[in-house]
């Protein structure tokens, strides 16, 4: 259990900040944080034609950078410090586990670079243990812890000037709250007024060098002084107790006798002794930390005995607390530390000590030095702390003797059970929730022992996962609080309390008045689970903390300017304009942001100025407060930035207070120049909680300047021409092209999430905070890819997905993808002088006509409309889906799971459109039939002179045709091809003109298998050899790894449910193991060539790679859309999202099959022979005029001399007699040895 901490710094902690210069040094100036970038996949797509990819995406990447992922944001309260990749993507730099408020490099003095400082509410970052601020090294991405603080900072300000770093939150550290400052190399120090009495949200440099902090404060210091002390009761009862040299004497050795005793009574039972003339010692060990103010001791007076002498020794610091009591007999005040005394009068029935000292601890020990009589002993003791704190455990409450007619306590509904303290102050309640989180009665409530009325600030503790190893199940709660008998404003508005932090912390739940306990009112905090997190899930539920508001001032409302280059400081002294414009705002008020410009500041927050015609957002140049036009804005201003002579504002606002500018709903710009509101577009459909700055391409590689607006927001609004657009809480205005990014209609970075603070580095790039998906290019469900370089490129047809239809139908596709494109195909006709793009799937898309598209889409590549894009005609159900496409003469074959009336006839899986006539084919094939009909390929032959379709599926009739699982279509009719196959279809691929090879979850004459072959000239099914031992469930994608397709890749879902890979290489099947994690499902296979080659692989050609495309899981990577596989390792491809999740692709569809070379690399032999037989000729030949040569040589040199010409046997004419069967015709045949 680790102790509570005290206002003033440990002596450790003291050292360590003493020893801060020895612990950092100073960060170089670099370019920045070094991203790695991934080698060249080499594809070579170029004899492919046109290539697209299909799937389920709204963005995607080529990955580029080993840290591009397709994470989604963070949702659960924790974010990131974000750096910039150099193709404009981003990737975490730093995980926090907790929100990260505010950042600004530390430039010191000397123009050197500390780092940057990081403020928030974590309480780790960087896998580093920090309590709301860190500095960063964006060199190096390691992360310095700062000690000394406990809370949260929200505001930041670096100044070079000064060599200080502003902290501004709410906090404790060093001697000060909510306000502290870090000087250069040396560590935490005091401001001179030690803080305020509220939080800082707000800090700014103005143009006259003073620091402006903003906020919801009403004094400075750090003091809180409530009325009345020591007004909680900390629980001794339920402490383990011990004792050493305590009496034998029955009734008198039990070391709880003297808890929860009051009343002074000696005798058995309510009295503990020791041993006579022994010194002892009498212990309690509690289940939480507390930091005690008053000791209260009665002791005993049984038969003459009673303490003399004693010290107090608090645990775990084994630390002598030092005591101001007052002496009985001499009513003075007087102070002991080792020999504390206590009276023997019988008329002083108790005596307290207060503690010198605020020390946290979890037990004490009371050591028994000198006694009266026979012996020490005690009737009682009892503990005060000025905190109020109540307990989730009831244990951990103030105890039933607590002398209160409204101890604290807790009321708790629901599983919790006990968890130990671990690292934490306290033993705390955990629940671990399943199922309909909604419909559980799952609440704590918390109720504290308040005695005083006043103002407070309320806090909730949450105790660190780590301990408990419970962060990849921890969710948000939701606190809600009743803390006035009557409020004139309603109910203070619930809190989301995010319990992810990895160590323990707290969150102010609430400030403002709080009434006493009475009969008929009662403070309390009720803590419930958000209803709408994940189906498994652990709350944590530990203590609430009730503090009262230090005193206010009569001058400081929210505002105040401090001089740090002043030589004398008078905290009476409130009356600079900054103080003075805070002074005159209404009761309450809230400064949120600020923002300096050449001589004036920007003061945004909740407020009013009735006397100078303002609300929530106003100006303070050289003179008083200035009302900015219009009268300022209707309602809160949460946040806003400087860009150029623009302010961005973003808030709760839909107005001017005057009402005079619509569309300023929850955004606006503001010209400091022209001194005129400006709407962006309509704003936004909530509220806006942080602007921030960023670079972003909104042009491929062209990076400029945008605006974010970040809150609790699902919409941008309509403006005309453009429609409302959903979002999830992110919006990015252009200043350049003056509209969302939503609305361009650019190939531009996609990018969502939420960003909370950005800070400048020189010499390197911009760093961010906040936690961000990204991916290159914003695009839905289908993208081009193509080659030198390789990029990827939008087919612009304004798919927006939607949601799956009937649950029936949903079951029918469980193995596909219901939703985006799952097909495509590029079809040309040159004689019918057609070329078209067509993409099948589940989507909803927009025509040239503005009309939508349901599901099919065909784009016109030529003919007189090019670039046209429109859908099929109607008469299909909308919540159909396209699974395969395939073309027959002009003819497209669409199946899927379709229905719907076409030429006044039921059609059912299978739909022909004429891509000549641009219009159903009449008539249409007979609907298919049987139980969730779907048709999940189609195919032709290779050779396909009589017009034949295969489509297969999951089906059992054509029209009234039995024909379950492949059926073919040609001339009008459909025919069986064979018998005996059954079950459903996934693929097809042909191995020949006359080998079908299938995939699926089949059956062949009863017999289950994955795959089967069927011949079309003997019209036989018969099962792949090896498939039903070797291959572990139904197969779902197949490619071929051999041009013959003899050789083939297969993949699809294990029993278990996990993704199999396997290659077939003519006899035997080879399995691709502990290559993919359990979460992949892999829709498709392709074999791609390369321009470089790879090493060997007996799995795959050294020329050529594998790409697996689907919702992959890479082990020591993370999720992917696509990997290559070069027959050792996968290297991811393509990153995709949809929403804020990963996203899938389908398959990848091409103009041209990839070419395979032959098999093994070896010539054929043919080939060989011939070549070797050219060899020899050509070797005879050269041996011949050689041996001419010579012999024209020695004949020479011999003297010979020509024969004569004139006569000469001619050897011809009885050459010319001999048949040439007698010359040829042994050749080959066997002979036998000569005779000797």
């Amino acid at each position: 259990m680790r102790i509570p901490s005290s206002l003033g710094l440990t002596a450790e902690l003291a050292c360590l900040i003493r020893l801060w210069p020895l612990l950092t040094s100073l960060i170089p100036r670099t370019q920045g944080v070094d991203f790695t970038p991934v080698p060249s996949p080499d594809l070579d797509i170029s004899n492919l034609g046109q290539v697209a990819l299909t799937g389920d995406f709204d963005s995607i990447s080529l990955y580029t950078y080993q840290q591009q992922t397709e994470n989604a944001f963070s949702t659960n309260g924790t974010q990131s410090i974000i750096s910039q990749l150099p193709n404009g993507d981003f990737a975490s730099a730093a995980n926090a586990d907790g929100y990260i408020k505010a950042m600004c490099e530390f430039v010191m003095k000397n123009g050197q670079s500390a780092g940057v400082i990081v403020g928030g509410n974590f309480t780790s970052i960087g896998g580093v243990q920090a309590q709301g601020v860190a500095m960063f090294d964006p060199i190096k991405g390691a992360i310095t812890p700062l000690p000394g603080l406990t809370g949260q900072a929200n505001a930041l300000l670096c100044d070079q000037d000064t060599n200080t770093v502003y902290v501004g939150g709410q906090f404790k550290g060093a001697n000060s709250t909510n306000a502290v400052a870090w000087v250069g190399q040396s560590g935490w120090a005091n401001l001179p007024f030690q803080g305020f009495n509220g939080p800082v949200n707000s800090i700014i440099k103005s143009t006259n060098n003073t620091i402006i902090f903003g906020g919801s404060f009403t004094g400075l210091g750090n003091k809180t002084t409530p009325a009345k002390k020591d007004q909680q009761v900390i629980n001794i009862s339920s402490a383990n107790l011990s004792s050493a040299a305590t009496s034998s004497t029955d009734g008198f050795n039990q070391e709880s006798n003297i808890v929860c005793k009051t009343s002074g009574q000696d005798g058995a039972g309510n009295t503990w002794l020791l041993e006579d003339e022994t010194p002892g010692w009498w212990r309690a060990d509690m289940n939480f930390g507390y930091e005690p103010s008053l000791l209260r001791i009665w002791n005993t007076h049984y038969e003459g005995r009673g303490t003399k002498t004693f010290r107090f020794t608090a645990i775990p610091i084994n630390g002598i607390m030092n005591f101001t009591y007052t002496d009985p007999d001499t009513g003075e005040n007087s102070v002991c530390d080792a020999r504390c005394p206590l009276s023997s009068n019988p008329s002083v029935s108790y005596q307290d000590f207060r503690f010198n000292n605020v020390v946290g601890m979890g037990a004490f020990r009371i050591d028994i030095s000198d006694w009266y009589g026979k012996g020490g002993g005690l009737d009682g003791v009892e503990l005060f702390q000025n905190d109020i704190f109540a307990y989730a455990e009831s244990d951990l409450n103030e105890p039933a003797c607590a002398n209160s007619n409204f101890p604290s306590n807790s009321t708790v509904t629901g599983p919790w059970q006990v968890t130990p303290s671990g690292q934490s102050v306290s033993r705390y309640l955990s629940a671990d929730l399943s199922g309909d989180i909604e419909s559980q009665n799952v609440s704590v409530v918390f109720q504290p022992d308040i005695q005083q009325q006043g103002n407070y600030t309320v806090n909730l503790f949450t105790p660190g996962c780590l301990q408990d190893n419970s962060c990849d199940k921890r969710g948000i709660v939701n606190v809600t609080g009743v803390y006035a008998a009557s409020t004139s404003n309603g109910p203070p508005l619930p809190t989301s309390v995010y319990q992810t932090n990895n160590y323990d912390k707290y969150d102010e739940i609430y400030r403002g008045p709080v009434d006493i306990n009475s009969g008929g009112f009662r403070p309390s905090v009720t803590l419930t689970p958000v209803s709408s997190q994940d189906q498994e899930i652990v709350l944590v539920a530990q203590r609430v903390q009730f503090v009262p508001l230090g005193n206010a001032t009569s001058t400081l409302n929210g505002l105040y300017e401090f001089d740090p280059n002043s030589q004398t400081f008078d905290p009476t002294t409130l009356n600079s304009t900054i103080d003075e414009a805070g002074a005159n705002l209404n009761t309450g008020a809230i400064i949120t942001s600020m923002a300096t410009l050449k001589n004036a500041s920007y003061v945004g927050g909740n407020f009013s100025d009735e006397d100078a015609g303002f609300r929530n957002i106003f100006a303070i140049g050289t003179g008083n407060a200035t009302a900015l036009p219009n009268g300022g804005l209707n309602d809160q201003v949460s946040s806003m930035i400087l860009y150029e002579e623009m302010l961005y504002i973003g808030g709760n606002f839909t107005n001017t207070m005057n009402g005079s500018v619509p569309g300023l709903n929850n955004v606006a710009a503001f010209n400091t120049t022209s001194q005129a509101w400006q709407a962006l577009g309509a704003g936004v459909n909530g509220a806006v909680d942080t602007v921030v700055g960023f670079t972003l391409n909104v042009t491929t590689n062209t990076p400029e300047l945008c605006i974010s607006f970040n809150g609790f927001f699902d919409q941008i609004e309509a403006s005309d021409p453009n429609k409302a657009i959903p979002v999830q809480g992110f919006g990015v205005w252009v200043p350049s092209r003056q509209d969302w990014l939503q609305n361009l209609k650019l190939a531009s970075q996609a990018v969502s999430g939420k960003l909370s603070a950005m800070t400048n580095v020189t010499g390197g790039v911009p760093q961010l905070a906040g936690s961000l998906s990204a991916q290159d290019m914003s695009a839905s469900d289908a993208v081009k890819l193509s080659s030198n370089p390789l990029s990827l490129s939008g087919i612009q047809i304004g798919i927006q997905p939607q949601p799956a239809g009937p649950q029936t139908r949903k079951r029918a596709l469980s193995d596909q993808n219901v939703t985006g494109v799952v097909t495509g195909l590029f079809y040309t006709n040159d004689t019918a002088k057609l070329n078209y793009t067509v993409l099948g799937g589940h989507f909803t898309g927009t025509a040239s006509d503005g009309s939508p598209i349901d599901n099919l889409a065909l784009i016109n590549n030529g003919g007189g409309s090019p670039g046209t894009i429109k859908g099929l005609p109607s008469g299909l159900d909308s919540d159909s889906a396209f699974l395969a496409l395939a073309p027959a003469g002009t003819l497209l074959y669409a199946g899927g799971s379709i229905s719907g009336k076409v030429n006044n006839e039921d059609v059912n899986g299978l739909v022909v459109y004429d891509l000549q006539s641009q219009e159903y084919s009449s008539p249409q094939p007979a609907a298919l039939g049987g139980d969730n009909v779907a048709v999940n390929a189609i195919t032709t032959p290779p050779d396909n002179k009589t017009g034949q379709v295969y489509v297969g599926g999951n089906f059992a009739t054509a029209g009234s045709l039995g024909c379950p699982s492949v059926c073919v279509f040609e001339s009008g009719v459909w025919s069986p091809p064979g018998s005996g196959i059954g079950g459903t279809v996934y693929t097809f691929m042909w191995q020949g003109n006359n080998k079908l090879l299938v995939g699926g979850n089949l059956t062949v004459m009863n017999n289950a298998t994955s795959l089967a072959n069927y011949d079309t000239k003997k019209s036989k099914w018969t099962n792949l050899n090896g498939a039903e031992a070797n291959v572990p469930g139904p197969v779902t994608a197949m490619t071929k790894a051999k041009g013959d397709a003899s050789q083939f890749w297969i993949a699809g879902k294990a029993s278990n449910n996990s993704a199999y890979l396997m290659k077939y290489d003519g006899s035997n099947f080879q399995t691709i193991s502990d290559s993919l994690g359990n979460q992949t499902t892999i829709r498709g296979l392709s074999m791609l060539p390369l321009k470089k080659s790879h090493g060997d692989s007996d799995l795959v050609k050294n020329d050529m790679t594998l790409m697996v495309t689907g919702e992959l899981n890479l082990p020591n990577f993370g999720n992917a859309s696509a990997a290559l596989f070069n027959g050792t390792t996968f290297s991811p491809f393509i990153l995709s999202n949809s929403g804020n999740g990963p996203g899938s692709l389908s398959q990848l569809v091409s103009q041209s099959s990839p070419q395979f070379p032959n098999g093994s690399g070896k010539l054929a032999v043919g080939f060989v022979v011939l070549i070797a037989l050219a060899c020899a000729l050509g070797c005879i030949f050269l041996l011949v005029v050689a041996g001419i040569l010579v012999e024209r040589y020695r004949r020479k040199h011999a003297g010979y001399s020509p024969a004569p010409t004139t006569a000469y046997f001619d050897k011809t004419s009885n050459m010319s007699r001999i048949p040439p069967e007698h010359l040829f015709g042994r050749l080959g045949q066997s002979r036998t040895p000569p005779m000797l």
